[in-house]
């Protein structure tokens, strides 16, 4: 489990096929990330996505990504930034909100502007998920944790407005999106389960509630 807060922004440094049907191992840069606590087997959440860290060599460490898991989702299949945050400890405080680092789809930036001292952006995720989101509800972009300030459904999906401060800007890889851009998505933990428990049947064979 996360918490959506990033730690830090490192940098995939190397992508290495590993067959012409599987995925990749990437060597990551951890950015200042301390890996002294980090053994192989423990998670790391690459833009949202957790992954097992197979190699720790100093300040860098290697994960091996599935194709299947380079297929839904985006940023993990070349050189560049990445947001990196460890797997949560239970005693830890809970800065986002709960997040598994399990990518539910791929949105896609619609539009990312300044608006006074903040950045107004603007995301489109398809219509699967669109029943779990929720005005002042969370999620995930990339591995940050965010909060909702606008939900509107559309033809192809839902939309929705997040506002970032310029804290966010300046310590993760959202700076630089651009309209077009896909980005990882986690919907919210708790918005999940109430979804399954409202359309599961109830004792009597009837949807709950």
């Amino acid at each position: 489990m996360f918490t959506g807060i990033v730690a830090t922004v490192g940098r995939i440094e190397r992508v290495e096929p590993l067959g012409a049907d599987a995925g990749v191992r990437l060597t990551i840069d951890s950015g200042g990330l301390d890996l002294s606590d980090v053994s192989p087997g423990d998670s790391i959440a690459i833009q949202g996505a957790c992954m097992t860290a197979t190699a720790i060599d100093g300040s860098r460490f290697v994960v091996e990504v599935s194709k299947e898991s380079l297929s839904k989702t985006s940023g993990l299949d070349r050189p560049g930034a990445v947001n990196l945050e460890k797997a949560m400890r239970l005693d830890d405080r809970i800065g986002g909100h709960l997040v598994s680092g399990h990518v539910d789809g791929l949105g896609r930036v619609a539009s990312f502007e300044p608006v006074g001292e903040s950045w107004r952006l603007v995301l489109r995720a398809p219509a699967g998920l669109a029943k779990y989101f929720a005005y002042k509800g969370s999620v995930t972009v990339n591995g940050v944790s965010l909060t909702v300030n606008r939900v509107a459904d559309v033809a192809e999906g839902v939309e929705f407005e997040i506002n970032l401060i310029p804290h966010t800007i300046a310590v993760t890889t959202l700076k630089s999106l651009r309209a077009g851009d896909r980005v990882n998505l986690e919907v919210d933990l708790i918005a999940r389960y109430v979804e399954r428990m409202l359309g599961a049947p109830g004792p009597g064979g009837a949807p709950a509630g």
